[in-house]
């Protein structure tokens, strides 16, 4: 599961179908619905929120809305309630991380988005987020070297 703290418009067209099913995924999980994934490292972030289930809901509501853009039909109905939610904090050195990670990936599976995503400089993160200082979050598993 990878739930980006990128915006989605650095997505390629499988990335971000990609992240439409792991964030459905993860709101399941986040309700209870279901038996998976529900250790998994990269719910930390929302399950730490006040309203984790509505942080989800924001956080699908943004990559639908990025879906939509492109013509896309991803369908709203999927996305639990919707309301105004206090950010979340990533860190810098985190959205640099996953930066140099989706380039990696774009390499293989979309190359002509390289040039882009480099050419945008500093990452922005998800609208869910805010950026402030630091390196990678605790939570990301970044492999060895």
């Amino acid at each position: 599961m990878r739930l980006w703290s990128l915006h989605p418009r650095y997505l390629d067209r499988a990335g971000l179908a990609a992240l439409w099913r792991e964030a459905l995924l993860a709101q399941a999980v986040l309700r209870g619905a279901t038996r998976g994934y529900r250790r998994h490292p990269q719910l930390i972030r929302f399950r730490s929120h006040p309203d984790p289930e509505a942080a989800i809901a924001r956080y699908l509501e943004e990559i639908q809305r990025e879906a939509h853009e492109r013509g896309y039909r991803f369908d709203r109905g999927k996305i639990g309630p919707c309301r105004a939610v206090q950010p979340i904090a990533v860190t810098q050195g985190q959205l640099r991380y996953e930066r140099e990670h989706l380039l990696q990936k774009l390499l293989l599976r979309a190359p002509q988005q390289v040039a882009a995503v480099e050419a945008a400089g500093e990452p922005a993160p998800h609208p869910l987020f805010t950026a402030v200082p630091g390196g990678i979050e605790a939570w990301e598993r970044v492999p060895p070297q």
